[in-house]
């Protein structure tokens, strides 16, 4: 396929997506998409994060005319169970509470939608994080220091964040932090857009 000159947009408020999309030196938009996230009867957190990636880049279609957008979800699950943005001090807690020396498995949905074309990719890529024991004091220091309240499984792993675990597991580091990079970069090539070319 040619290069194109599609204008590239993520489907995304979260700036965490953003700083990892401006480490590509490609220009783009943001926008954020309004849906429900809500999981369907049944489904497994491979195909939420797919079918919600997809439809956070629909949800744009219709305003961005012509263009790449880019949609992510993200759920973090410990055993078998989907944990959510906690939201508030009190869920954090919980959640550091039930993860500390336990694995966290998380899933990230991205999906790459050519406007122009109608052609969509979506992938789900895993990444884990082994916690360490933490006693409540070391929870609470690290909460009241970082409060990453809208953070799926309660930490933000670019900060201090790194502290809690023993080990990351994965091929994608810029997965856990929600956009999965050499992903994005084999569906920008694919769609003409490849960044070692701009």
């Amino acid at each position: 396929m040619q290069d194109t000159v599609l204008p590239l947009v993520l489907a995304s408020g979260s700036p965490y997506r953003r700083q990892l999309l401006a480490q590509l030196g490609l220009p783009f938009e943001w926008l954020s998409p309004d849906i429900d996230e809500s999981p369907h009867p049944g489904e497994t957190s491979e195909q939420l994060v797919q079918r919600l990636a997809l439809a956070k880049a629909e949800a744009l279609a219709g305003r961005c005319g012509e263009a790449l957008i880019i949609g992510c979800d993200q759920v973090a699950q410990l055993d078998g169970a989907i944990m959510t943005k906690p939201g508030n001090h009190r869920r954090a807690l919980e959640q550091l509470s039930a993860c500390s020396g336990r694995r966290v498995r998380f899933h990230t949905g991205l999906c790459l939608l050519n406007t122009a074309s109608g052609n969509s990719r979506t992938c789900c890529v895993p990444f884990e994080v082994a916690f360490r024991q933490l006693d409540r004091h070391r929870i609470e220091n690290y909460l009241r220091r970082e409060q990453p309240y809208d953070c799926a499984g309660s930490f933000k792993v670019e900060g201090l964040g790194i502290s809690l675990f023993t080990r990351l597991i994965g091929e994608d580091y810029s997965a856990l932090v929600g956009l999965p990079l050499i992903a994005l970069c084999d569906m920008l090539t694919a769609e003409g857009a490849d960044p070692l070319k701009r």
